[in-house]
């Protein structure tokens, strides 16, 4: 498709993220036509796409190639009516909300192509990975289409079947608040052993940040570079040797990803019509 017409619903977090990466495909002479619905824009960003002529919560929006849902799923029932004006036959559904599956969307809104993409939080940064799945009727253009429209985000995974979202969900959806919460109680450590606490939040940010820039740089596997940060008999593996214990970080971080799944599950039992 040599100039798409996308109409992105919802300019949040996530969708305020797709469309500075859009505009800089656009920028770069990029082909897009673009529109937006969104109650309440970042007037930054709504200036940016005003410049780069995006048509902006226009009444009565035309029919769109690819319709992006970035709205939270309790908001989709209220938007239904506005986002099934914007579908023809041929559109392409894709929705980045958590737990509506792509039978409840071909259901809603009568498109066959659909796809349900699982995003992460660094995506606001570019540093993001987002897992796709799409239904049998998207062809292998349509699912190129949609991967570059969601590379502004970081890495994009394929997945063969949707059963797998909720483990997404889990690890990548979810997964940045288990780091976030590493640095959080790696700093309150640093602290009770005497550190000030401003000292050991910077020193805890730094490390878990650094270490994860490393292991994106790095060739090497995630179990090779922590075997080269431990020296035999060191500091290192007193820790590790805690932290790999039965009753450690291991089947505590299985438990949670386990509750993490269910819970995708059951919110998305939850989001059916």
């Amino acid at each position: 498709m040599d100039a798409p017409s996308v109409a992105l619903v919802g300019a949040g977090q996530m969708g305020g993220a797709l469309l500075r990466g859009w505009l800089k495909a656009i920028q770069r002479g990029g082909s897009l036509v673009l529109s937006v619905l969104e109650p309440d824009f970042d007037p930054v960003l709504e200036r940016e796409l005003a410049a780069a002529g995006a048509v902006l919560n226009a009444p009565g929006a035309k029919p769109a190639d690819v319709i992006v849902l970035a709205v939270k799923p309790q908001q989709l029932q209220a938007a239904g009516e506005q986002i099934r004006a914007l579908v023809q036959p041929h559109s392409i559904v894709l929705s980045i909300m958590a737990g509506v599956t792509t039978g409840t969307l071909i259901e809603m809104f009568g498109a066959q192509k659909v796809v349900r993409a699982m995003p992460n939080t660094p995506g606001q940064i570019g540093q993001g990975v987002t897992a796709f799945v799409a239904s049998l009727a998207c062809t292998e253009s349509d699912l190129l289409l949609i991967a570059q429209l969601l590379e502004p985000l970081g890495g994009v995974e394929r997945l063969p079947n949707e059963r797998l979202m909720d483990v997404i969900t889990a690890v990548a959806g979810s997964g940045p608040a288990y780091v976030f919460l590493l640095a959080e109680v790696l700093a309150a450590a640093a602290e009770m052993e005497g550190l000030e606490a401003e000292v050991a939040s910077r020193i805890a940010r730094q490390t878990v940040a650094g270490a994860g820039a490393l292991m994106l740089e790095s060739k090497d596997s995630p179990a090779l570079l922590r075997k080269q940060v431990t020296s035999p008999g060191g500091s290192t593996g007193a820790a590790l040797d805690v932290l790999r214990a039965a009753d450690g970080l291991m089947p505590l971080l299985r438990r949670a990803v386990a509750a993490a799944t269910q819970r995708s599950r059951e919110l998305g039992r939850g989001s059916q019509p």
